[in-house]
């Protein structure tokens, strides 16, 4: 009997969102004629979603219900464009009108933007703060993870410059439901977040001030596992407190999770984290000099290598381990220069572009495929993660 095959995608095909939603067909067809719809769904899993989708409504149906393999979808943290105390009733949103950032879902296959369920109301996510006065040119980080079946949001700061999130929030696309996980043991900002092997990461930081044992720990939480009885796992401390600088993304590849304590074309300090042994190490020098952007990894079920993007020049690059160096798999572009927001998954990179108000998808199995995608009016990008589709509550 074959097998159920995962058929993950990212392209977007462009058709009529609001022929996705419509019901109005009554009748229960067999999904194909002279097949049981047990036997028909094996072989239809085998074909891509996106052409299901453009076929009938009742494959369209197939394709959101929970027995089809599900495909990937993009999702965005986004925050308000800085509508400040005098802008015009035009400039304001009606959605999460008290929460500084919207939480949203595009599908590649209907190629259209949707909202994710309200989280739960504590921790709030309206005491997360963007802009301080303080920070005239900086906006305060947001950090969030994608564990490959979650989205964990996982540390801000309030008004206060305290963390906001004393207990991550967790987001679960196949029952379209949250989680709320337990407490840190040292709620932090500012920190290296990341995942690995299902599990969310988070090392270094501050928490309402600096404390050099806070600097150097790191915690690890297991979302698929949230009960009761769930708890923050310590793991070896960092040699240092030289990571909490700045709001860092620990990217996991190959059983390690790797991070630099600044971004961009600074001279910067990289360690890797081996989680089988659970060590920190020295980053290689190849891999170091060529950390020049946002960082981006697939799921470990692709088994891919990590990309990042240039912030100077666009280039999209990929890492060979066995060699130590970066390799040139898209050429600059100047859209994509300046970027500090990117995520993979499905063999496609996904980067924030034009300040945060679009998102550039860009195939890194074929050079020079890329494609752009509007994010919804008024928002701009703070972080992107590739997850599976959410359940459509409809079916």
């Amino acid at each position: 009997m074959p097998r159920l095959t995962k058929r993950p995608c990212l392209t977007c095909v462009g058709v009529d969102a609001a022929e996705a939603g419509k019901s109005d067909e009554k009748e229960i067809n067999p999904l194909l004629p002279g097949l049981p719809d047990h036997l028909a769904l094996l072989c239809l899993s085998l074909v891509l979603p996106s052409l299901l989708f453009s076929v009938c409504r009742s494959w369209r149906r197939l394709i959101y219900s929970p027995s089809f393999p599900p495909f990937l979808s993009l999702y965005a943290i986004l925050s308000k464009k800085n509508p400040g105390p005098n802008s015009s009733s035009s400039d304001r949103h009606d959605d999460d009108d008290d929460d500084p950032i919207g939480l949203y879902c595009f599908d590649p296959i209907s190629a259209s933007w949707s909202q994710l369920p309200s989280p739960p109301p504590n921790p709030p996510l309206h005491t997360l703060l963007i802009n301080h006065p303080s920070f005239i040119s900086r906006s305060l980080p947001i950090q969030s993870v994608a564990t490959g079946t979650h989205l964990v949001l996982l540390s801000g700061s309030t008004v206060h410059l305290s963390p906001a999130l004393p207990r991550p929030l967790a987001f679960h696309p196949i029952s379209c439901r949250w989680i709320v996980g337990p407490l840190l043991c040292h709620p932090r900002r500012w920190c290296a977040a990341g995942s690995a092997a299902g599990a969310v990461y988070i090392a270094s930081g501050v928490g309402a001030s600096y404390r050099p044992d806070v600097a150097r720990s790191a915690e690890r939480w297991d979302p698929s596992c949230c009960s009761a009885s769930s708890r923050w796992e310590s793991i070896a401390p960092l040699r240092d407190g030289r990571f909490s600088r700045e709001a860092i993304n620990a990217v996991s590849a190959r059983r390690k999770l790797c991070m630099v304590n600044v971004q961009g074309k600074a001279v910067k300090e990289g360690v890797v984290y081996d989680i089988e042994k659970d060590v920190w190490e020295d980053m290689p020098q190849g891999m170091l000099t060529g950390w020049t952007g946002p960082v981006a990894a697939p799921p470990p079920a692709e088994q891919g290598d990590m990309y990042v993007v240039d912030e100077v020049s666009g280039e999209v690059r990929a890492y060979k381990w066995e060699e130590d160096r970066w390799q040139v798999v898209a050429e600059a572009t100047e859209a994509r220069k300046g970027s500090v927001v990117a995520a993979v998954g499905g063999g496609r990179m996904c980067v924030a572009v034009a300040g945060g108000g679009a998102v550039e998808v860009v195939d890194v199995t074929r050079p020079g495929k890329t494609w752009s995608v509007e994010v919804p009016k008024g928002r701009r990008v703070i972080a992107l993660h590739v997850l599976p589709r959410m359940k459509d509550e409809k079916l």
